[in-house]
């Protein structure tokens, strides 16, 4: 067995909470050993529990980000998946496309121009309440995070990210919600 990680620790390592964590394990989609009183994770183990290929379901995702090169990661990556991926660099064609179209997941960045991020968020929720998000950002501490954070819960990736980040995070969509 190699390097074991704690429920804390592996909410962490994959970007969600320890409600989650739990959820997981108590529907058995997630492998662990009880120590004790305490569930502890084997790291090689969640690795190939990343890497597992969701089921042949493929998603319709959206990422709405002013930078080309990241929304040219996004849909490389997760185009190569399969998944159906959807960019757009301004909050206002994001949100218009938020409300025509049935997106699995969206990926918004923080930093945006003219409508930021936190606002956009909040529009998407006004809009489609129960559509998980992802909120990349450079500015986990920021005042726009914490005007995010008081919309609803959603998921976070900090820049710098590469493309094991981006197919961990969908990949992670999946198992929690298939």
């Amino acid at each position: 067995m190699g390097e074991l990680m704690t429920v804390e620790e592996v909410a962490g390592y994959l970007r969600v909470t320890k409600k989650t964590i739990y959820r997981l394990l108590k529907r058995g989609s997630i492998s662990a050993t009880k120590v004790g009183r305490e569930w502890r994770f084997d790291k090689a183990s969640i690795d190939e529990w990343l890497r597992q290929k969701p089921t042949e379901t493929k998603a319709s995702i959206l990422v709405i980000d002013d930078e080309e090169l990241i929304q040219a990661l996004f849909k490389e990556t997760l185009g190569e998946l399969g998944h159906e991926v959807i960019t757009t660099g301004t909050s206002a064609e994001g949100l218009q496309l938020v409300q025509q179209r049935d997106f699995d997941m969206v990926f918004l960045d923080l930093k945006m121009p003219v409508m930021n991020g936190a606002e956009l968020f909040r529009r998407i929720k006004t809009t489609k309440p129960k559509l998980p998000v992802t909120i990349i950002t450079g500015y986990p501490d920021s005042e726009l995070m914490a005007q995010a954070l008081a919309q609803g819960p959603f998921g976070v990736m900090n820049k710098p990210f590469g493309e094991s980040d981006i197919v961990a995070a969908v990949n992670v969509f999946f198992q929690i919600n298939g």
